[in-house]
């Protein structure tokens, strides 16, 4: 059996042009300055947003877990100062002629910004549009990049970021160092079945609350494929053996900077499940139409008493979980 997501999952959504050229491109960069938009990212990960319309209501902005909040979102950027972009900006691309910058910052007060605007990516990601999502997520993932490669790894001298923000110098050496992307693997297991009585394969970590569920995912290891972590994974996780692994798609997920790699397989029910001591607190296998419902309810947030609660829209799990119960 095979399915297609949806949709695009929701953190690969992207209206700028990334415009490889322009980040060497100096005189560019400082002609198009003045009119630059800066996307201002605190150190917590948070920005100001925009409400088009309200979110649900009960939302407070840093409210834990409140990963779709409903409502629609777009960001507040803010103008460029001086002449040039600063060092340690990063470009993020352009959109009809304006260039978007990433920079770390906090809110003005004095220049009239509301702290209650600002959210971070898990809040907001799922209800900003493409421009937004797109340059909010790159923001957070190469600051974030940028926050832990200030010393070079070959010598530990001093790095100093170049090219827009796209990589930074070793001072001793001129060693090129670029922003890490960490690959990992997303698993939707399911017992190949159709109809509401066909089975999907959930699992809760130990530090989630109880009823939080979700599918399965791990670190690809170097020298691996992602086939092959898929099939390791899923086997020290729960001591499933899968089979026809099939790609479903990608997002990024810069928590601090991975890249999550979506997969579903076919595994047999029947056999018992174990989960691994310390990364699996419970595993089960639900049906369809369990799952169905659940997805009624909302995602993590929701306050209701359904047996089990699933991931926010912003997360490429809800996509697939979302995909699979369509069928």
């Amino acid at each position: 059996m095979n399915f297609d997501l949806l949709g695009e999952p929701v953190l690969s959504r992207s209206a700028v042009d990334r415009d490889e050229p322009l980040r060497t491109d100096t005189a560019r960069q400082v002609a198009g300055w003045a009119s630059a938009q800066l996307v201002v990212v605190d150190a917590e990960g948070r920005t100001p947003v925009v409400w088009d319309t309200e979110p649900d209501a009960g939302f407070r902005v840093g409210d834990a877990g409140s990963w779709d909040v409903g409502g629609g979102a777009r960001l507040k950027t803010r103008g460029t100062t001086g002449e040039v972009p600063p060092p340690e900006a990063v470009l993020l691309g352009e959109r009809d002629g304006v260039a978007y910058w990433g920079v770390r910052g906090k809110p003005d007060l004095v220049a009239g910004d509301d702290p209650s605007e600002w959210a971070d990516l898990r809040m907001t990601g799922a209800v900003l549009d493409a421009l937004g999502a797109g340059l909010f997520t790159t923001a957070v993932a190469a600051l974030n990049w940028h926050d832990t490669a200030r010393f070079c790894s070959r010598d530990g001298s001093p790095t100093h970021p170049a090219n827009a923000g796209w990589h930074r110098h070793c001072e001793a050496a001129g060693h090129e160092e670029y922003p890490r992307t960490d690959p990992a693997v997303i698993c939707l297991v399911h017992d190949g079945g159709t109809g509401p009585d066909a089975r999907v394969l959930l699992a809760r970590q130990p530090v989630w609350p109880a009823r939080r569920y979700s599918v399965l995912a791990g670190f690809v290891e170097a020298g691996e494929s992602l086939e092959a972590c898929v099939l390791r994974e899923i086997h020290e996780e729960v001591g499933a053996a899968v089979s026809d692994v099939r790609y479903l798609g990608s997002q990024s997920w810069p928590f601090p900077r991975s890249l999550m790699v979506g997969f579903h397989a076919v595994a047999d029910p029947s056999v018992a499940l174990v989960p691994a001591d310390g990364e699996i607190a419970e595993a089960f296998w639900a049906t369809r139409a369990d799952v169905r419902a659940a997805l009624g309810e909302g995602d993590w947030s929701a306050t209701g008493e359904a047996p089990f609660l699933l991931p926010g829209s912003v997360s490429i799990a809800r996509s697939m979980i979302e995909a699979w119960a369509a069928l």
